[in-house]
Parts: structure tokens; sequence; C-alpha cells
């Protein structure tokens, strides 16, 4: 493991203003994630666990304070600059899955590619590779309704590689599994980071969740608490 940073936040403060009232979600957060590590960040609901993956995903700006990734400054890109180093370098499972219901299996792992404007077929020849992944190769004709929950989300994740990124973001992503379905889910993330060598992030309420990462950040009250 080479240990280089992948992302970094100096100093990030994010400030919402909620009708008449200013909210601060994030407090002057200092934090740097290696690559190849595996990072869980915990904490009570309103400490800012969502706003910090938001930051580290690319998905929102700092009120203040600077994100880099690969060590760029991402407050000197345009959004749409932003919006393409998103699609190539970070992949994103969300707790409802997030596929698009009228698409099968296949078809939702390929939208990433086509929105990077990829060769066909080398868009063909990633699916089957990214389908053989998840062990749903039987199951690439379906609909996500036709899918179980544990499915579903092996699904997104194979979405979630569609593009090769060296960052995985999991927000939740066993909130809407049953336990069983949720543990093997993370058992298949946790071999995926060392067999493929990504760099995970995960948000989670869960104890027992978070014990599959490597690290764990706890946030309260928009302050890394511990782990940071």
């Amino acid at each position: 493991m080479s240990g280089s940073t992948v992302i970094e936040l100096k100093e990030v403060t994010k400030k919402y203003q909620m009708e008449e009232v200013e909210v601060q979600a994030l407090k002057s957060v200092d934090l740097k994630i290696k690559e190849e590590d595996f990072v869980a960040i915990m904490g009570p609901s309103g400490s800012g666990k969502s706003t910090l993956l938001h930051m580290i995903g690319l998905l929102d700006r700092p009120t203040s304070g600077k994100v880099y990734i690969d060590g760029t400054d991402i407050s000197k890109l345009s959004d749409s600059s932003l919006a393409r180093l998103r699609g190539e370098k970070i992949g994103f499972v969300f707790q409802f899955f997030n596929l698009l219901p009228t698409l099968n299996a296949r078809e939702n792992i390929r939208l990433p590619m086509l929105i990077l404007e990829r060769n066909r077929d080398e868009i063909e020849s990633e699916l089957s590779k990214l389908l053989k992944t998840v062990g749903l190769e039987t199951r690439a004709k379906h609909l996500p309704s036709q899918l179980s929950g544990g499915e579903r989300q092996r699904v997104a994740i194979a979405r979630a590689l569609a593009n090769d990124p060296p960052l995985i973001l999991a927000d939740e992503p066993t909130g809407n599994l049953d336990s069983k379905t949720g543990e093997e889910i993370m058992g298949f993330l946790q071999k995926l980071q060392e067999d493929q060598k990504v760099t995970i992030v995960m948000v989670t309420h869960e104890a027992d969740i978070a014990e599959f990462a490597k690290h764990i950040i706890h946030l309260k009250d928009g302050k890394i608490v511990k782990g940071g």
C-alpha cells in the first residue's frame, strides 16, 4: 500500500440557511483519506455525517476551507469539470439503491459508462466482468422489482464500480436490508476492497456494520471527535 492521499479536507466548514436559522453542519473539519483504506463514518443524527460524505463525494462545496481530490483543489474547477471528475473518480452506493425501475440490472450498471461516452465494445466487456464480480450473471436481464434487496444492492455496487473509480462512497449501504443480508453485503464490500484495492468511505449508524471497516471516524455536532 503506497498510502497516498485520495481525498483531503482542510478546515472545511459548511453552513446552511434553514429559514431564519443558520445551521453549521460541519465545523472546521480536517481529514485525510488514503488510498486502499476502508473508513466508516459514525455519529448521531444531525452530526454532519451526510454533509461530510457530500464533501468527500464532491456533491457540494464547502462554505469555507478546502477539498482536494488527488491533490486537485476542487474550488478551482467549474461545475462541469467537477461532474466529470466525480464520474471518473467516485462511485456511489445508496441506502435505497437508486436504480432506475424501467432498466434491467445490466442496463442500470451500463448507465455511468454511457454518461462518460466510453467505447461500446469496452462497455460490453466491462459489463460482463462486473456482473461476474457481483455474482449476478444469471440475473442480468431482471428489473429491480424482480430482484431481492441484496441483489439490488449488488447491482448498485456494480454500477458504482462501472468506471473503475479509485473511491467508493456508501451512504448507509445496509440501511434498507435485513441484518443477515446487510452482513453479506458488508462481507462482499470488504472482499471487494481487498481484491480490487479500492478506497471505501461509508456512513453508517450501526456499530456492528462499522466494524467491517479498517478505521472508524466519529462525528458529533459537525466535528470529528474520534478517529480522524
